[in-house]
């Protein structure tokens, strides 16, 4: 896989490195993205612990970046531990201004195709029931979706991983991972530059 260029933006993966501008990214999240990401109303200090938390061995992130500004992620999270062996969990944010772009999409196709690469045999997402974009979203990739009272659950079954998509993925991890240092090393430039 490589970075996939949308309207102007790109998406690839996400490292330790890029912990604050995912924090900043669910800040600018609004009310109702807040609730529709995290199905509860979440305060600023909550979504910067959160961030704070989410680059664990068994998370694997993506971001759109849009002139160095990232307006979307999808995770992935308890690939080896946390979840029921064999499972994992796929959560979605992307900005109101960022929307129906395609950029959702493509976050879940790397999302899901992360999760297949790791042996995950089901792959879970919990949206509210009137999150009719994230539903639409879900279908696309075959998910099987279940309603519980006011909230909806998805499963994707996974299907063994190729090894064409192994080398895509790592090939784009490994481009993520320059891209990431470029960007670390220009913030950290930039900053020792500006307190002069």
């Amino acid at each position: 896989m490589e970075h996939a260029n949308i309207h102007g933006g790109v998406v690839r993966r996400l490292w330790p490195s890029d912990m604050p501008a995912f924090r900043d990214h669910l800040l600018r999240l609004d009310g109702p993205s807040r609730h529709d990401r995290f199905a509860m109303a979440v305060s600023d200090e909550f979504l910067t612990n959160y961030a704070e938390r989410c680059f664990g061995i068994d998370d694997v992130i993506y971001g759109y970046f849009v002139e160095g500004v990232m307006r979307g992620a999808g995770e992935l999270r308890g690939v080896g531990l946390g979840l029921d062996t064999g499972s994992a969990e796929a959560a979605f944010s992307v900005e109101v201004g960022w929307r129906r772009r395609g950029v959702g999409t493509e976050l879940m196709g790397r999302i899901v195709q992360a999760a297949r690469n790791r042996g995950a045999e089901t792959l879970y997402m919990s949206c509210l029931a009137r999150n009719r974009a994230m539903q639409g979203m879900a279908k696309k990739f075959e998910a099987e979706l279940q309603f519980d009272a006011d909230d909806l659950t998805g499963k994707l079954v996974a299907r063994t991983p190729s090894a064409a998509a192994l080398w895509d993925e790592w090939t784009d991890d490994a481009s993520s991972f320059a891209t990431a240092m470029l960007d670390l090393h220009t913030r950290t430039y930039s900053m020792r530059h500006h307190k002069r």
